[in-house]
């Protein structure tokens, strides 16, 4: 499994649904665990240039662009996926 960093942005629509019905942040993160098989590990909501974000572990990049692109189609948030390698892992890569 490899880890990710999702940076996220609400648009209008998003922004809309978040205040008329709060939970449904934790209602997409049980959608992308059950659907896609992504394990959010972390998520914060942030000030700056992003809404939220999230540190999640999921087989593949393939696996996250699936969820990407069905998250973005909605209309309700705009992602940057970056992935990420634990600092423990990248010492041993270097040695």
């Amino acid at each position: 499994m490899a880890y990710y960093v999702i940076l996220s942005n609400l648009t209008d629509d998003g922004r809309k649904t978040i205040k008329e019905k709060p939970e449904r942040i934790l209602e997409v993160n049980r959608e992308i665990e059950k659907k896609f098989g992504v394990k959010l590990k972390d998520q914060y909501a942030v000030l700056g240039p992003y809404d939220f974000v999230n540190i999640v572990e999921a087989p593949d990049n393939e696996t996250v662009m699936k969820m990407s692109i069905e998250l973005g189609s909605r209309g309700s948030v705009q992602l940057l996926s970056l992935p990420a390698i634990p600092v423990s892992e990248l010492l041993k890569k270097l040695k």
